[in-house]
């Protein structure tokens, strides 16, 4: 059985002995493939099913839009997240619209009148040092405490560190933003991907025989990486090939407009047409700043440089 999604409470279909966990969960870190790896072995082991209850919009955007939340970038998208859960085996994905009043539900009645009354949450995992609720009152002493009552157990996780740092999405939207992909990844513990439609690119170099594509950010909020040129792994239908990715007027803060922003990728050795086709762009590298070029030729030079230093990276 695939995972299956849910945009509310109030239509969920019969969960047997539910797993739960909660959380943003942007990005999809190694952090949070933990908490998922471990609600998936305990619903294993007890005939149950794991579930997560995610947000949207971040709750940041809507709690604070005129500070924390104005310049909040964020690793996936939408349609990106869902992926990416899919892949780790997750069972329930419940998608909650995060509103005012949402955010203003006590953390005891989001336990009693959500996990318990509709959820008959089994048993509810969080991670380490996680707050939920109104003025994020709950926490895990809280839930052991109520866990005894409404007859559900409680699990923390342990923090999660690579090389002494602690994992969080602020800390790979941070990476991103410098460009620095590679140590990105690595938090990840998978590539940083862009998800959508490719279209021609830019008739000039198409005149001038440069097989090149443009993909559409499809949400304004979507976190994309500084100015550059990147090595990419393109993924149409199944079909993979490699290539280079350049961005330009990719601006933070509140002037940037996504309409702006040009994502022109340049794939190598692609099977067949890829205009207007749905496709994955995953990123393993920075290789270099944006240069101009006022001959073809040194354009096709420069790339046959940058696609010698493409094939050499495994990925």
């Amino acid at each position: 059985m695939g995972m299956r999604i849910f945009y509310d409470f109030d239509h969920l279909a019969a969960i047997p002995n539910p797993v739960v966990t909660t959380g943003s969960f942007d990005g999809v870190h190694i952090g949070h493939k933990a908490i998922i790896n471990r609600i998936n072995k305990i619903a294993r082991d007890i005939d149950g099913e794991s579930v997560l209850i995610t947000f949207n919009p971040h709750p940041r955007k809507v709690l604070f839009p005129e500070t924390a939340g104005k310049d909040l970038f964020l690793i996936n998208s939408q349609r990106e997240k869902i992926e990416l859960l899919r892949k780790t085996g997750l069972q329930n994905l419940i998608i909650v619209t995060f509103t005012l009043e949402f955010a203003r539900i006590s953390s005891i009645d989001f336990i009693r009148n959500i996990l318990v009354a509709k959820l008959h949450a089994r048993k509810i995992v969080i991670g380490f040092n996680h707050q939920f609720g109104y003025n994020r009152e709950g926490n895990f002493d809280f839930l052991r405490e109520l866990g005894t009552y409404y007859n559900f157990d409680v699990e923390e996780i342990p923090e999660q560190d690579i090389h002494n740092e602690t994992v969080s999405s602020t800390l790979i939207r941070k990476s991103l933003q410098e460009g620095r992909i590679q140590r990105a990844n690595a938090y990840l513990d998978h590539h940083y991907m862009i998800m959508g439609k490719l279209k021609e690119g830019s008739s000039e170099l198409i005149k001038r025989n440069l097989n090149t594509l443009y993909i559409n950010i499809e949400e304004d909020c979507k976190l994309v990486p500084p100015d550059g040129v990147y090595a990419v792994r393109i993924d149409v239908n199944h079909n993979t090939s490699k290539g280079i990715l350049n961005i330009k007027n990719s601006r933070y803060g509140e002037d940037r407009c996504k309409e702006e922003i040009t994502i022109e990728i340049f794939p190598f050795d692609a099977k067949e047409s890829l205009d207007g086709k749905d496709a994955t762009v995953y990123f393993a590298k920075y290789i270099r700043q944006e240069l101009e070029f006022k001959e073809t030729d040194e354009l096709k030079n420069q790339l046959e440089k940058d696609k010698l230093q493409v094939e050499e990276l495994i990925y």
